[in-house]
């Protein structure tokens, strides 16, 4: 069965774009916000055959493009701050670098060493889990299509991988004493 695109979007469409308001609190960026998640239907089209409830399917593309955005944003802006009109200082002398110094280049070095030793220690379906969302950065859909689950299986997956990394990480004693000093 083809599912009929402009149906879906005259049923769902006003309902997204409401979703969109209420996240982004600004009209132009829940256009935008929409117009992102619209593509992503089109995109993912061929798989909605499979979809049993399809509004929850539509909120949840709509929620994770938003946490998507947000993510992109927060790093690119990197705390610019708004510069008053008395302030003699130039504006890029407010933005922190982007370069670590040596220390911090260090120090997140042996973090990722650390994180990779105990992901390295999971079962295989949680370390593939964490590594398709956070190394990879697939989406759920993604994962979900490549490992042959349901996305709520890989969201339990992801769940259970972050908290058995944690009582790894927890474990052992080196890496407590290195991540609460």
């Amino acid at each position: 069965m083809k599912i009929n695109l402009n149906g879906l979007y005259e049923e769902y469409g006003r309902y997204i774009y409401h979703l969109c308001l209420k996240l982004t609190r600004n009209k132009e960026e829940a256009e935008d916000l929409m117009q992102d998640v619209w593509l992503k239907v089109v995109r993912y089209s061929e798989r909605m055959d499979d979809v049993d409830h399809m509004k929850a399917w539509l909120t949840t593309i709509c929620m994770n493009t938003f946490r998507d955005r947000y993510r992109k944003d927060v790093r690119r802006s990197k705390h610019v701050l708004n510069q008053p009109d008395t302030l003699d200082v130039p504006i890029l002398d407010l933005v922190p670098s982007d370069g670590l110094t040596p220390a911090e280049l260090l120090e997140q070095n042996d973090i990722q060493s650390l994180v990779q030793q105990k992901i390295g220690k999971l079962d295989a379906i949680y370390r593939k889990t964490i590594e398709y969302f956070y190394v990879h950065q697939y989406s759920l859909i993604e994962i979900a299509e490549v490992m042959k689950v349901s996305i709520g299986t890989v969201k339990s997956r992801l769940f259970r991988a972050k908290k058995y990394l944690k009582e790894l990480m927890m474990e052992d004693t080196a890496v407590r004493e290195y991540v609460t000093a």
